[in-house]
């Protein structure tokens, strides 16, 4: 589909000043939590088009998140010629996970042992694949224990099926062991969402004391996934090594059709 030169300018322009205040909050917010090194930008594309991505690229993004397997595997076919790094963020079912180790460099949901099970064997498929083609094996997927930091009372509260996501902080380095030892993954550290209605420094502060007790059994596993758009701060006082930020860069989803 053509496009329209003015109409590409213009967008560019907007993803620009969105994407220049997140990296001066991010900045700013390192600053005053005396972090020497800034977190990670990793820009969640969900809903946008291809051309939106491409423009981010254009203007140093380099790491970009979705939560859809469908959208992100286009996104990631489409997209090949980009040097981008694809992070799956969502909740990811077991018989997707063939389609994720094909494109993803990192998975920040894991939340159970039969996905683990699941990536594994579909990591090993795809590198026999790529070796029967003579192709080079893919990098160990990069994963991260999602971890639910709902209390008890947040949990019953919820509606049914309805919720953040993640297993249960007393299941996290039985996860993180198994992870660990599963051909094809690499454990990155954890990843979580603050929970609905509560202060997220709070939240990000117990998420940081799990990561603490992830590192100690596995010294490398130093990845704190935290913050969005409206709690970015809060994650970077409590020590988040990688952002999710999405419509502070991109502006209000476009509707789903």
């Amino acid at each position: 589909m053509p496009t329209d030169p003015a109409a590409t300018s213009e967008r560019r322009a907007d993803l620009e000043r969105r994407l220049g205040a997140v990296r001066a909050r991010i900045t700013a917010a390192s600053r005053e939590a005396g972090r020497d090194r800034v977190p990670e930008l990793i820009v969640v594309t969900k809903f946008f088009p291809d051309a939106d991505v491409r423009l981010l690229q254009e203007l140093g993004v380099r790491d970009v998140g979705e939560n859809r397997d469908q959208e992100a595997a286009s996104k990631a076919t489409e997209l090949a010629d980009l040097d981008l790094a694809w992070h799956f963020i969502g909740q990811l079912q077991g018989n997707k996970a063939k389609s994720v180790v094909r494109y993803a460099t990192a998975l920040h949901s894991l939340d159970r042992s039969s996905l683990v099970t699941a990536l594994g064997k579909a990591t090993t498929r795809e590198n026999q694949g790529r070796e029967d083609a003579g192709l080079p094996r893919r990098a160990a997927l990069t994963t991260l224990v999602q971890v639910d930091l709902r209390d008890d009372a947040q949990r019953e509260a919820a509606d049914p099926g309805v919720g953040r996501g993640g297993a249960l902080p007393a299941d996290v380095l039985q996860l993180a062991d198994l992870v660990a030892e599963t051909e094809g993954l690499e454990l990155g550290g954890v990843m979580a969402v603050a929970p609905l209605g509560a202060p997220p420094a709070s939240a990000f502060e117990r998420l940081a004391s799990i990561a603490a007790d992830v590192r100690e059994a596995h010294p490398g596993a130093n990845w704190i996934s935290a913050g969005m758009s409206h709690d970015l701060e809060q994650a970077i006082a409590a020590g988040a090594t990688h952002l999710r930020v999405g419509s502070d860069v991109l502006g209000p989803r476009p509707p789903v059709l």
